[in-house]
Parts: C-alpha cells; sequence; structure tokens
C-alpha cells in the first residue's frame, strides 16, 4: 500500500511539454448537448466522428458502456488519431487512457499477447480507498532550535541546514492549541513547503507529507499585500487529530510492475518492465477482488487506443475477442486506414484487415478528407501551436500545398519555412519560405515521381522496365 501511496504522490511532479503532432488538441469540442462545434479546443471539422465520439464519451462518463470496441476508419490523415487524443483529454486524468500501436508491438521484446495483456492493464484503474491520521490547523508559531555547533538557535525562520535540527509547531483549530515537537525530516518538509505564520496545513502522521491548504482569513489584515493566487481558507474547527479518507488512484499494470520486480515501485522508471508471470496477475487480481468486497478499492475501466490495428494478426485478434468479454475490460478504441485487405497470419482478405467475428463486435466511426477551409484552420492552430507568424499570402499558399499534396506535408513545412525565415532574419513567414522549405522537401507525389524517373538507377527495383531497356545490369 505504501508503495501505491508514492506511486499516486509521484503524478503530482511538474511534466515537461513537447509541441508534437497531437499538442494542440485540448478535447472533443463539443457542447454542453454533445453537438460538435466547427471549431473548438484544437478541433476542426469531422463533426459526425466528433459527435459520435461524444456519445461514448458519455456512456463512458456514467458507466453505462464496458467491453466495447469503437473502430476509427478512415483515409490517412483524416484525424483519427486527433479523435482519439480529444476523448482521452476529455476524459481527464481520472480515467486511465493507454495507447499503443499495432506495428509496436511486433517490435518489444515481448511475446505480443503479453505486450496486449499489459496495454490492456494499463487502462485498467484501481481506485484504493483508505483512511489516514491528519493533523489539521492553523499555523500560530515554529521555533527551530539548532545545536550550539550550529550557530546557536533561530526562531520562525525555517532556514535550512546541514546540522541536525529540533524545533516546535504550534497549531490550532477554534477550539483547542496544541505544541507539537519537531524533527529534522518534518522540519525540511515545512521548509520545503515555505509554510509560515498564518498558514493553515494538513499533516499526514504516517508519511510526514505537508500540504498547504492555504492561508487563514483570521490573519488576512496582517499583510498588505498579497499575491493574485493567494488562497484564504477559514481556521478547522472541532479536534486538531481527524481520520480522513485518502484515495490513491493507480492501474493494474502498475501493481503488477511493483509486485513483480525486486526495485518496486522504482521499476516503473526502468524503461521495458519485462514479461510478468500469470501467478503474480492472478494474486493481485484476488487481492484487488477483495478490495472490491471490503470496500476499499473500486475498478475503473478505461480506454485503449490501438493505432494501425491492421498491423494485427489473427492471434491478436483472438486474444482481443476474449479479453473483451472479462468484467474489468476497457473501452477498446482502435483506428485504421486501410480498405479490404489482407488478414494479417492468414490469406483471407477482409475489410480493413480485421476478422468479421471481431468487426461484428465493433461500433464503427468514419471519418471524411478535410476540405480546403478545413485544412486552413488547422494550419493556423498549429501556427500558433509551434509559435510561428505567418503571412496571409503564405498561409493560401500553404493550404493549396495541403490541399493537393497532404495535409501532414503541409504541417511539417510550417517549422521548416520557419527555419528558412530565420535564416534571411525575417519576423514573419512569407511565400519565399513556404517555396524554400517546398523546393528542398518533397511530398510523396513528387518522390514517386522522381523514383519512377530514376528507377534504373536503384537497387533492387521491382517496377518492370520498358521493352528494349539496355540490360546494362548484367554481368
Amino acid at each position: 500500500m505504501a508503495e501505491l501511496k508514492r506511486l499516486s504522490e509521484s503524478r503530482d511532479l511538474t511534466r515537461i511539454e513537447r509541441i508534437g503532432a497531437h499538442s494542440h488538441i485540448r478535447g472533443l469540442g463539443l457542447d454542453s448537448a454533445l453537438e460538435a462545434r466547427a471549431v473548438s479546443e484544437g478541433m476542426v471539422g469531422q463533426q459526425s466522428a466528433r459527435k459520435a465520439a461524444g456519445l461514448i464519451l458519455q456512456l463512458i462518463r456514467e458507466g453505462k458502456i464496458a467491453g466495447r470496441a469503437i473502430l476509427l476508419a478512415g483515409q490517412p490523415g483524416t484525424g483519427k488519431t486527433a479523435i482519439a487524443m480529444g476523448l482521452a483529454k476529455s476524459l481527464g486524468q481520472e480515467t486511465p487512457f493507454a495507447t499503443v500501436s499495432g506495428s509496436e508491438l511486433f517490435s518489444l521484446e515481448m511475446s505480443k499477447t503479453e505486450a496486449l495483456t499489459q496495454s490492456f492493464r494499463r487502462a485498467i484503474g484501481v481506485r484504493i480507498k483508505e483512511e489516514a491520521e491528519i493533523i489539521e490547523g492553523e499555523v500560530v508559531e515554529i521555533t527551530i532550535d539548532r545545536p550550539a555547533a550550529a550557530g546557536g538557535s533561530a526562531s520562525g525562520s525555517g532556514q535550512s541546514s546541514s546540522a541536525f535540527k529540533t524545533g516546535k509547531l504550534t497549531l490550532k483549530t477554534t477550539d483547542m492549541e496544541t505544541v507539537y515537537d519537531l524533527g529534522n525530516k518534518m522540519i525540511e518538509s515545512l521548509t520545503k513547503e515555505k509554510v509560515q505564520s498564518g498558514d493553515v496545513i494538513a499533516l499526514d502522521k504516517v508519511s510526514g507529507k505537508v500540504t498547504k491548504l492555504g492561508r487563514s482569513i483570521g490573519r488576512s489584515r496582517d499583510y498588505d499585500a498579497v499575491g493574485p493566487h493567494t488562497k484564504f481558507v477559514r481556521c478547522p474547527e472541532g479536534e486538531l487529530q481527524k481520520r480522513k479518507e485518502v484515495v490513491h488512484c493507480v492501474t493494474l499494470h502498475e501493481i503488477d510492475v511493483i509486485n513483480s520486480r525486486t526495485q518496486g515501485f522504482l521499476a516503473l522508471f526502468t524503461g521495458d518492465t519485462g514479461e510478468i508471470r500469470s501467478e503474480v496477475r492472478e494474486q493481485i487480481d484476488t487481492k484487488v477482488a477483495e478490495w472490491r468486497e471490503e470496500g476499499k478499492a473500486e475498478i475503473v475501466p478505461g480506454v485503449l487506443f490501438i493505432d494501425e490495428v491492421h498491423m494485427l494478426d489473427i492471434e491478436c485478434f483472438s486474444f482481443l475477442n476474449r479479453a473483451l468479454e472479462n468484467d474489468m475490460a476497457p473501452i477498446l478504441v482502435i483506428a485504421t486506414n486501410r480498405g479490404i485487405t489482407t488478414i494479417r497470419g492468414t490469406n483471407y482478405r477482409s475489410p480493413h484487415g480485421i476478422p468479421p467475428d471481431f468487426l461484428d463486435r465493433l461500433l464503427i466511426i468514419s471519418t471524411q478528407p478535410y476540405t480546403e477551409e478545413e485544412i486552413r484552420k488547422i494550419l493556423d492552430i498549429r501556427c500558433e501551436e509551434e509559435d510561428v507568424e505567418m503571412s496571409k499570402d503564405a498561409k493560401v499558399l500553404l493550404t493549396k500545398i495541403g490541399a493537393e499534396t497532404s495535409l501532414r506535408y503541409a504541417i511539417n513545412l510550417i517549422t521548416a519555412a520557419a527555419l528558412a525565415c530565420q535564416k534571411r532574419r525575417g519576423k514573419i513567414v512569407e511565400m519565399e519560405d513556404i517555396s524554400r522549405a517546398y523546393q528542398l522537401f518533397l511530398d510523396v507525389k513528387r518522390s514517386t515521381q522522381y523514383l519512377m524517373e530514376y528507377q534504373s538507377q536503384y537497387m533492387f527495383n521491382e517496377v518492370p522496365r520498358e521493352v528494349g531497356e539496355d540490360e546494362t545490369m548484367q554481368s
């Protein structure tokens, strides 16, 4: 339980965010009636698909759908992954969301079924409840005493020192006031949180964690100026020491890793977790079932997103069929850009490369190609996300390129054109910068045309040669 608590607290660390292909997505862009707005939360167009995803979102929130599968099907570059990411953002951090690519399953150093099992368990959350002893009150005074060898004593400063320190903390509620002795660890925690007189704090007696709840309203007049984010709270009532219910949210996979590795909690940060024995999972499932019966835990089925699902073979689809029948199964969202193609591991052809019996389980959401106007709006959003200022004429040209080639290619040209603009020491990306990037980097059509013209000069060329072509490659 202590390991799970540390894991829950580690998620409070600040994340360093990078600009990615879908970092501009904030949600599905729906209103309160689950109608898709034209442009909202980074989403553009695909109103029908987003509305369908919104209905799925509502069912997930209400707990009325479990063990179901949704297929996002459409041409490349039509926003399938964006819709899946929007669904994840709309669900929030309380609902587990795991993602994996179909091709990724074949590159991992473990069996395909083990990789799928781990992915499934990443998408199943466990909300663990426990009662904790909390000391909650308003800080009246902090006194810290240092040994004489460390330079005498100090009062109320809370400055850190390498010497062992002791001190006293006076807390009060509206009904009582008590003085607590402080050790070195608690002094460091108070110093880290910058606790001072007038703060209302909560102390976890077991872990020693200090949480600053805000400033006491009764001390608000002691300071002429406070920060804009200062929160004022009332002095707690009743006893200082209370029992409160604390909730920790983890996934089944995280519990698996903690219990199957000697380094426990730290194993989550080592990267590849390797294969986990089925005996470990059975023991964990039994323990979680006991917690559920005792009311100490509840299962939170999340969402598992598998992109490029056509890369899975018949064995993987058989596993998915069986896994979705489990009572703890998450919502499965899969995506593909394939038409009628061969099912991997067989000689049979099927829509999207998915077996017919699995297709029958799916709710299918179709995406459509973007219009030129929608491409323009998406490029506006990406320019803002990448902090690139672009002239109106340059955006018109980039939109035309996106309509004639692909949206992905046009998005990739934004940063390249911005670098070209920097090289000429400009501040706004102009048409010449777009043209420069367009000449330097080929799109698929031009690259294919070049290959067709010079195919004979490439190794292992499989395009049939024209009649009469000089067979110079023979020795």
